[in-house]
């Protein structure tokens, strides 16, 4: 099932923002994310915000486009109130769920109510997730006659029996058929893989790289697999009938994706993430990884402006009623104060290329630099730039390296 939404103060029901958010706010992109809840089959290892035909409990999927519409006016409403400067859209991410299991006349809709509400920045990023069996050549189209300028699919692996135990349904074969449909309408295109499966061997994850890199995709994510309290495959794993994930293993495969991702021509930004160019990253996580300006449309979604952090209520039912409502569909929110606020910064940069400033850091934290380039964690030649740049056994360890600056 889902996870829990974390705690926080009430959120107010008209979706008020306090004073504190204009500061700084010219400086900030804007970008809207749209989550759509919606999967044919759960898979499962997952537990995001999504919900399955017999989990709608009185929701209705046809209705879900016009309820996002409403609360992208209600955003803008909420954003002029508290007298932010108005900002186009640098990016726009339709996630989930699976996107795409609506009609495409639904997505053009929503993207059509972001850019009457805000505006598209000149260039701007528009992305949507989709699993392989999710489109055809036509709905990719149709997607990009829309607006949408990127895809974002959830491609896994290339091995049908990892395939099965993550519980995906696509076959492998239709990856190069919808990577060829969506180069022929004009997008850009993301693979999305997953490493670590209960089963998988270090040989299946490599055949898994090569069949991505042989498609020369934009943009690779790879992450590892976490299993989640909740989930039907931590219970598998509990039973005994699946193996728990190899730490260890999981490290060797992430090398192994550094290396033959590098050497195609592939560079990373973030621990997880690989571009072609810089012009190939995806702007749009780039901006949560930098804490900019958000705003979260859908059940469950999660918005930020300005260090306030707020979700919406997780059941598309619930949703549906405070957008009927007129009401904001916040649950709770949190406010972040200045010290939370470096410690996340803190966090989020160091796992991107881009590094932390080394000059924000406290005095403890900058004695701890050279120590960690001892170690190997830290790039010594970009810390003398100025710049906390994790090495490749960094990302492995980024955790400790935030633990070791902020003690």
């Amino acid at each position: 099932m889902p996870s829990a939404l974390p705690d926080g103060e009430p959120a107010p029901p008209d979706g008020s923002l306090p004073a504190g958010v204009l500061e700084g706010a010219a400086e900030r992109a804007f970008g809207v994310y749209l989550h759509v809840p919606f999967c044919r089959v759960r898979c499962g290892y997952c537990d995001f915000n999504t919900y399955t035909a017999t989990e709608l409990q009185g929701a209705r999927q046809e209705d879900f486009a016009a309820q996002a519409v409403a609360e992208v006016r209600f955003a803008r409403g909420v954003l002029d109130r508290a007298g932010l400067p108005s900002r186009p859209a640098s990016t726009v991410f339709f996630g989930g769920g699976t996107p795409t299991l609506l009609p495409t006349a639904d997505l053009a809709r929503m993207l059509d109510a972001v850019r009457d509400a805000f505006s598209l920045a000149d260039g701007a990023e528009v992305t949507t997730e989709a699993n392989p069996d999710s489109v055809d050549r036509e709905a990719l189209l149709r997607l990009a006659d829309a607006g949408v300028t990127r895809i974002s699919l959830g491609m896994q692996s290339a091995v049908p029996r990892v395939l099965a135990v993550l519980d995906r349904t696509h076959d492998p074969a239709r990856i190069p058929l919808v990577v060829g449909w969506a180069r022929e309408a004009g997008l850009a295109v993301s693979l999305d893989l997953i490493h670590g499966a209960p089963g998988e061997t270090l040989d299946d994850w490599l055949e898994s790289l090569r069949a991505a890199l042989g498609l020369e995709p934009d943009h690779v994510s790879a992450y590892a697999l976490i299993v989640e309290e909740g989930t039907r495959l931590a219970a598998r794993i509990r039973r005994g009938e699946l193996p728990a994930p190899d730490d260890d293993l999981q490290a060797e495969m992430y090398e192994a994706a550094d290396e033959l991702l590098g050497a195609a021509g592939y560079a990373w930004y973030e621990v997880s993430n690989w571009a072609r160019t810089p012009a190939d990253r995806s702007r749009h996580n780039l901006a949560y990884w930098t804490g900019e300006d958000w705003w979260g449309v859908g059940p469950g979604a999660h918005s930020h402006v300005g260090g306030v952090r707020w979700w919406n209520v997780k059941h598309p039912g619930a949703y549906a009623r405070r957008i009927a409502d007129g009401a904001s569909p916040a649950q709770a929110r949190e406010r972040l104060d200045a010290a939370a606020r470096v410690q996340e910064e803190l966090l989020l940069r160091t796992r991107i290329a881009d590094g932390y400033p080394i000059e924000r850091l406290g005095d403890a934290g900058r004695r701890a630099v050279a120590g960690l380039i001892a170690d190997g964690l830290v790039d010594g030649a970009e810390a003398i730039r100025g710049r906390l740049v994790p090495t490749l056994r960094g990302r492995l360890l980024a955790d400790l390296v935030v633990r070791t600056l902020a003690d």
